[in-house]
């Protein structure tokens, strides 16, 4: 019968409209009381968060971990462990790996994995269709019953429609939400950035923002017809909000999220070639970063996750159009989305709501909150300190991020999850 307290921190989520300094008690896992401690309470372990933020556990709604099939760029041993020190408690991982998710055994796998490595939470996309090739649709009944919370096709484009909706209409009979990385790969082959007057400058090829949307409303049309709850990830422009809030209002079932690094870098961050910003979909322009970050601020866009891609060194040391794109981002996740909120771009409360509550609730999952009889998954930062990001408090196995040099103002202090404190910066 273990038994935590937190005392003195500054409770903050929004879910449960918690905005203020009280004590939070915590035993057997579980969130058990707020303000009051229950009657024989007797803390085994105490944590003083005076002068801290206490929020729920952060749920990142993408993060390759790179096992199975390219464990030379990082394991789910080593990114579990970044995930946890930068206060993200639970992560998704996308069917893309090597085997594909595609069948249960590689979900027992990955979750046999997880379990030794016993780090933060893993939740796994099942392949919307075999292999991921876009032509025959995957098991998806025997996908969900081995764990999967979703289904995607990563970004593989499914280029036949008719299999598309057959697959949308399937996984609609199952229950289970699609997630879409919308991508026309007929627009998209070869580029590596936005179309527009730099890409022109450096000569590289471009990549049209109607390669997202073309494939965005082809989505939107079949998500209309099926019923399908669906989940848009990874957005990049102001013509995709644009869309998504016209779909809502017009009462789809549907979700979206943005990368964080999309919401503080454009498309003048190549300039110098720099590989670092060598990301899928491309870094676009201001007016679509702007838009991005307007989308967080209305609701519009759900969430932000990560979108994690740690690469080993090479992978980037090359011509810029030559490296692989991504982003090693879990140690920046929290500090990027923070900085919104110190720059009063977009208020705590939503900053909060759309790394925890939010992306649980896309997920199906019922934490994501404080609320009292739910996991004791938490997440307690500084918001008041000074540090800048290099290579040493990179705990992912990838280095890769173009946020290297940038001085942030929060940064993770502990971390709880199922009770259990995994990290604390202190120690």
């Amino acid at each position: 019968m273990s038994q935590l307290l937190i005392k003195n921190g500054h409770l903050l989520d929004p879910a449960n409209k918690l905005n203020h300094q009280a004590d939070l008690y915590i035993k057997n896992g579980l969130i058990i009381a707020i303000d009051t401690a229950p009657e024989n309470f007797q803390a085994e372990q105490t944590i003083d968060a005076r002068g801290l933020t206490v929020i729920p556990g952060i749920v990142d709604l993408c993060a390759r971990l790179r096992e199975p099939g390219l464990e030379y760029k990082a394991t789910i041993h080593s990114e579990t462990i970044s995930a946890a020190i930068s206060g993200i408690t639970t992560l998704c991982c996308p069917p893309d790996t090597d085997p594909v998710i595609d069948e249960p055994a590689v979900v027992e796998l990955i979750n046999h994995k997880t379990a030794n490595a016993a780090h933060s939470n893993v939740l796994m996309l099942g392949a919307l269709t075999t292999g991921l090739k876009g032509e025959l649709l995957s098991e998806m009944q025997a996908l969900q019953i081995a764990g999967c919370v979703g289904l995607s096709n990563a970004k593989h484009s499914i280029e036949n429609t008719l299999v598309l909706k057959r697959a949308y209409a399937y996984a609609a009979n199952c229950g289970l939400t699609v997630f879409i990385e919308p991508n026309d790969h007929w627009l998209s082959a070869g580029g590596c950035a936005h179309e527009g007057t730099i890409a022109s400058r450096l000569g590289l090829k471009s990549i049209p923002v109607s390669a997202e949307t073309v494939a965005l409303a082809r989505s939107l049309e079949i998500v209309a017809e099926t019923g399908v709850k669906a989940h848009f990830g990874r957005l990049s422009s102001a013509a995709s909000v644009d869309m998504i809030r016209r779909a809502k209002n017009d009462g789809l079932n549907i979700t979206a999220d943005v990368s964080a690094h999309q919401l503080h870098l454009n498309e003048l961050d190549i300039s110098s070639f720099n590989s670092a910003c060598h990301v899928l979909p491309p870094l676009r322009s201001q007016r679509d970063q702007e838009a991005l970050q307007r989308g967080i601020a209305d609701g519009t866009l759900d969430a932000i996750c990560s979108d994690h891609q740690p690469h080993n060194p090479d992978a980037k040391e090359a011509p810029f159009a030559s490296t692989e794109p991504g982003i090693s981002a879990l140690a920046t996740l929290l500090p990027l989305a923070m900085r919104l909120a110190d720059e009063n771009i977009i208020d705590i409360e939503t900053i909060i709501r759309a790394i925890t509550s939010a992306p649980a609730s896309i997920l199906g999952m019922s934490s994501g909150t404080l609320s009292i009889g739910t996991s004791a998954d938490i997440c307690i930062f500084n918001r008041d300190t000074n540090w800048q990001l290099d290579e040493s408090s990179i705990l992912s196995a990838g280095k890769n991020s173009p946020f290297i040099g940038w001085n942030f103002q929060t940064r993770t202090e502990h971390t709880i999850i199922g009770g259990t404190v995994i990290h604390s910066h202190r120690d």
